[in-house]
């Protein structure tokens, strides 16, 4: 047990820190090498591991592949600028659009691509706008937590969706169901909240005219108009993939290259920079960082929550719900949600307690925004965001994460009763 917790922590810290630009994939591998020298996993563990996320993770490369494509001929930038646009000049209004944008985004593109792509566009904006600092880190805040608070809905919301979907056989038309609700809750009460946490920061009017035209952010006017029938296309293929039982990153990736291999042939982006910069490291991340969680596994630390879980079911329904969340929220919190969905996941396995597997989803991606360190959606958002001169400090960010996310998934919680 010290073993496998001391390979996981040092892992951990690798991915967290980055010491000497040491991406997150890299740091996750050596420390399933680690574990794998040490026998705290075997080879057949390593199998295991494979077979649980090799889906999960090459559907989250597709969403990512294709959020980047329609980046690119400014699908996104678009739509910024028709929310600006739509708000009259209203400060108000402005903000409570660009929180329905991240929530919309996030749930069709997950929370990384809402993070990481919609953040620089609504930053550049922002700027035009001739905002203060005051006011750009409210709209930032904002923003930056919709983007996990609103990857509830679908399967490919956020990857910590797609491996417990596989790893408890959910269909895409079941999980939709039960997790709508909370969806539409979990963005109804973030937008009260943020508001009134952030309302003394945003102005009563904003001078839009200083905006350009929408249209104008448009790349290729053909592409552009094909990309909606194709979002359509693809959105109706995963209900029909359930019906035949096939994967979700058949759809996901492979409409990804499809529309990749039609958008080159527009010239608007260039193929080769796209598949250089989609985030391959998260391949390497998921993989090794389930084989040093299968390591604690296998040490006995599932077996412990397991108990614990155990013992929430027993009492009520309202108990194992709520305990369930806000368990997986704050592990989520303190060591990261990947692998705490990983862990919960196991330990929920033979509980056979349904809600308690989604409040596990629900804690998962909520619980994160506590810490700066809760997700790896929030690590990139925060890197992005210093690229670009703006620094969020540590105390800063979880003064207001705590503030505002326990009574959000409280709330979130208590829909799946």
């Amino acid at each position: 047990m010290f073993l496998a917790i001391t390979i996981f922590l040092f892992t951990l810290v690798f991915v967290i820190i980055q010491p000497r630009g040491v991406q997150i994939g890299t740091s996750a591998i050596i420390g399933a090498s680690v574990a794998f020298i040490f026998d705290v996993v075997s080879f057949q563990d390593i199998v295991v591991v494979f077979d649980i996320i090799w889906d999960a993770t090459l559907a989250f490369i597709g969403i990512i592949i294709l959020s980047m494509i329609l980046d690119e001929i400014g699908f996104f930038e678009w739509s910024a600028l028709k929310m600006a646009k739509l708000s009259h000049g209203s400060g108000v209004k402005m903000f409570f659009y660009s929180i329905l944008l991240g929530a919309i985004v996030s749930a069709l593109f997950a929370n990384d691509g809402a993070a990481l792509i919609l953040t620089p566009i609504l930053l550049s904006k922002m700027k035009i706008l001739r905002l203060d600092t005051k006011t750009i880190l409210a709209f930032l805040l904002a923003g930056g937590f919709i983007s996990d608070s609103a990857s509830l809905p679908f399967v490919f919301s956020n990857l910590t969706n797609i491996v417990t979907a596989n790893y408890f056989s959910i269909g895409f038309t079941h999980f939709l169901a039960n997790m709508i609700l909370p969806y539409v809750v979990s963005v109804g009460v973030s937008m009260l909240l943020l508001y009134l946490l952030l309302h003394k920061d945003i102005p009563k009017q904003v001078d839009i005219s200083l905006l350009p035209a929408p249209k104008d952010a448009i790349k290729h006017q053909g592409l552009f108009r094909f990309s909606w029938f194709f979002l359509a296309f693809l959105f109706s293929s995963y209900f029909i993939g359930e019906i035949y039982k096939l994967p979700i990153s058949l759809f996901a990736l492979g409409g990804a290259l499809i529309f990749l291999l039609i958008a080159s042939f527009t010239k608007t982006i260039q193929a080769k920079n796209i598949i250089k910069e989609a985030p391959w490291q998260v391949v390497w991340f998921s993989l090794g960082l389930y084989i040093v969680v299968y390591g604690l596994k296998n040490a006995g630390l599932t077996h412990e929550i397991s108990s614990i879980l155990y013992t929430l079911n027993m009492h009520s329904p309202l108990v194992g719900v709520v305990g369930t969340g806000f368990l997986s929220a704050f592990l989520s919190a303190f060591m990261n949600n990947m692998p705490t969905i990983m862990v919960m996941d196991i330990a929920l396995q033979d509980i056979g307690n349904e809600a308690m597997i989604y409040a596990n989803i629900i804690g998962c991606n909520l619980g994160p925004k506590m810490t700066p360190f809760g997700s790896l959606a929030t690590l990139l958002w925060l890197h992005t965001l210093q690229k670009k001169g703006v620094t969020i400090s540590f105390w800063s960010y979880s003064k207001f994460g705590l503030l505002i996310t326990p009574p959000v998934l409280l709330v979130v919680l208590l829909t799946l009763l």
